[in-house]
């Protein structure tokens, strides 16, 4: 219904603006969303007089249902956004439309939290699609405390996993009911037993994690959501009239409280995301607690500090935004319970209160996990700086730090010596990430390995311990058993996967630093055959250090371009990773030893040429093909006096000390 009402409103606008000025184009006003685009004022007007118009207020908290999809990674939460758009009848240009993020789209996973509301039979749902990766659990945090219910996608196969124990643990512990959808179940190997043992192990999850009777009561449906089904009973194909995934929208109808919100108190609202426009400025979203807002109404931005709540703001509101489908439209007003994003003020931030002037008191701020990881970002000094990148000074990379701590609470900052800074977050993937969008915005930088942030109580050493769970082939087993074992990993429990022949499942616990690098490891330990998945568990003692989990690296001590002459005569000492062209310099690290220590070579030695002629041909050479690194294993590989040195267009391993007496003398210097 509400796309020919629209459709009809813009038709009438468009005419009344052709006859009073001349056409002008839609400007595009988000950027990260090229589709997203600003309505004329006249035309907000109208569809907010129809809003108005309609039967049942749009500020009426009793229509609104906010609901979170959690899950664990690659069970299927976008997907099924997907399906929930299309069938409540949103125009979707491609698959995973929701992830709007180029990386996103590239890596095919969710890194950010987003907001979108779909309307069903006369009430609007806010549905909010979460990142599943463990690195990512801040933006799970922030965004379940504006939510009064929960999907909980499970896959049928599979099964409850690290990743699903963390964010139901986040949703029961804001008093949540989750309802449980077992997706995926039109695969072969998934059978009505099989979802029956699923559905009691995720009983056993919410038991465990102290759920109250209550919650423990959960709803459970069955869904395909690649197929675009949902189900309240088991089956592999329903009719092809109930094909549709109206069950799961009429149990989130039925289970989902509305909002308990009062439209007489005043206007508070917390900040949970934010983001930035070229046009607008800072754009705010989060959940109306109380109260109405409109456009035009005087508000403020508040915070609480240790000495009470402190005033940082205050302005007009100048737009109201509210993501419906996948695009952005104006809106005139929103009343308490709604989920919508403002325009106007410039300093509040996330955790902040955006509140009538009136009122001068904090709303309480979501609690966020610490950071487990830490790495060092600083200026890039190597021989080969300055020749890719357009922002290579220290005040440059700070600023895009600072203004990246500003959106992403999980990540914190902390300025160091010489334009250094430290930046803190749950996990190389997450830096990762953080990394790569720096590359490419131009950025030259160099980053020390990640090092894991320890805690002392009564004199005693604690490090982050992380939840594994690993699935392979029973051939792989030892391997992957031994590997961890240098790593200090313990095996918790250990049996073989259900419905699939001759695969074992290992549930393990690790201490973080054991992990930092050991993916790409098991990935070539298991042939690409294996999964592994981890999640934060807790602070325990320290475990003692790590057995030998990696070989010395063979170092440059030349200057200049890689020859193939060279690297023929260096190949037997170990691995390479660098081809023949390439630019290195002194203290360059160009690839792995054969052997446990350090080996300098010379990779830019070129043959000597002479007058005199020779019988023979110069002989063809041909090298092993290199194993070039990608930001992540990179980021893994590297060791403690390592340091990577990224650029938008080269990754490149180096010394910290490029000078080989240096590296010689502070080797030998004795470690506090």
């Amino acid at each position: 219904m509400a796309g020919p009402l629209l459709r009809s409103l813009w038709s009438t606008t468009r005419k009344s603006l052709s006859s009073s000025s001349p056409s002008a184009p839609l400007r595009p006003f988000l950027c990260p969303r090229p589709h997203a685009y600003a309505l004329p004022r006249c035309f907000s007007a109208v569809a907010g007089a129809a809003a108005a118009a309609a039967p049942g207020s749009s500020l009426d908290p009793n229509r609104l249902r906010n609901v979170a999809v959690i899950a664990h990674v690659d069970h299927g939460k976008t997907t099924l956004m997907d399906r929930l758009l299309r069938q409540c009848g949103a125009d979707i240009p491609h698959e995973r439309a929701l992830d709007s993020i180029s990386l996103e789209r590239e890596r095919g996973i969710t890194i950010a939290s987003k907001v979108t509301a779909i309307l069903w039979k006369e009430n609007e749902l806010n549905m909010v699609d979460t990142p599943g990766h463990a690195d990512f659990g801040g933006e799970v945090e922030r965004v379940v405390g504006m939510v009064e219910g929960a999907v909980l996608v499970v896959d049928a196969g599979e099964g409850p996993l690290a990743q699903t124990k963390f964010v139901l643990a986040k949703a029961l512990k804001y008093g949540l009911r989750p309802i449980l959808l077992l997706n995926k179940v039109d695969r072969p190997a998934v059978t009505e037993e099989r979802c029956d043992e699923v559905e009691s192990l995720v009983f056993d999850l919410f038991a465990n994690l102290g759920a109250t009777e209550e919650q423990l009561d959960f709803p459970v449906l069955y869904a395909s959501a690649k197929e675009g089904w949902a189900s309240s009973t088991f089956t592999k194909s329903p009719p092809d009239n109930t094909k549709s995934m109206s069950e799961l929208l009429d149990a989130i109808i039925r289970h989902v409280p509305p909002p308990t919100a009062s439209l007489d108190a005043p206007f508070q609202m917390l900040v949970s995301m934010m983001e930035k426009d070229f046009y607008l400025g800072r754009i705010l979203t989060g959940r109306v607690s109380s109260g109405v807002i409109r456009v035009g109404d005087r508000v403020h931005g508040l915070r609480s500090t240790d000495s009470g709540v402190e005033k940082i703001e205050e302005g007009k509101v100048l737009k109201l935004m509210k993501k419906k489908g996948t695009n952005m439209v104006l809106i005139d007003s929103a009343g308490a319970g709604d989920i919508i994003s403002m325009a106007g003020l410039t300093s509040p931030s996330i955790g902040h209160t955006v509140a009538n002037v009136e009122v001068m008191t904090a709303l309480p701020t979501v609690e966020l996990d610490p950071p487990t990881i830490s790495m060092t970002f600083s200026v890039n000094d190597s021989p080969l700086a300055g020749r890719d990148g357009t922002h290579l000074t220290g005040g440059k990379i700070g600023d895009r730090l600072m203004a990246e701590a500003e959106t992403n609470l999980a990540i914190n900052v902390l300025p160091g010596l010489s334009e250094s800074y430290e930046v803190q977050g749950r996990g190389e993937l997450q830096l990762g990430i953080l990394i790569e969008n720096m590359r490419r915005e131009g950025f030259e930088l160099s980053v020390s390995p990640p090092k894991v942030m320890y805690k002392t109580e009564k004199g005693v050493k604690f490090e982050p311990l992380e939840e594994v769970t690993i699935e392979v082939n029973e051939e792989h087993v030892g391997l992957v058993m031994e590997a961890l074992s240098h790593r200090r990993a313990e095996v918790v429990d250990m049996g073989p996967v259900a419905g699939s022949e001759g695969r074992t499942r290992i549930s393990m616990t690790c201490p973080s630093r054991g992990l930092v690098g050991y993916r790409s490891v098991f990935s070539s330990d298991t042939r690409g055959t294996g999964f592994m998945h981890r999640a934060f568990l807790t602070y325990a003692k320290f475990r003692g250090p790590l057995g030998n989990v990696r070989k010395g690296v063979l170092v440059s001590m030349g200057h200049g371009t890689i020859t193939a002459y060279a690297l023929v005569s260096l190949e037997p000492r170990g691995t390479l990773f660098v081809t023949p062209g390439m630019e290195t310099y002194d203290g360059m690290i160009v690839g792995e030893h054969s052997r446990d220590t350090d080996l300098d070579i010379n990779p830019v030695r070129a043959k000597e040429l002479t007058n005199i002629r020779a019988a023979s041909k110069d002989e063809n050479v041909k090298l092993t093909p290199p194993r070039l690194m990608t930001l992540e294993e990179a980021i893994g590989y590297v060791a403690s006096d390592e340091l990577i040195e990224v650029t938008p267009k080269a990754i490149r391993l180096r010394k910290k000390y490029l000078d080989a007496n240096k590296r010689k003398m502070m080797r030998n210097k004795p470690k506090d």
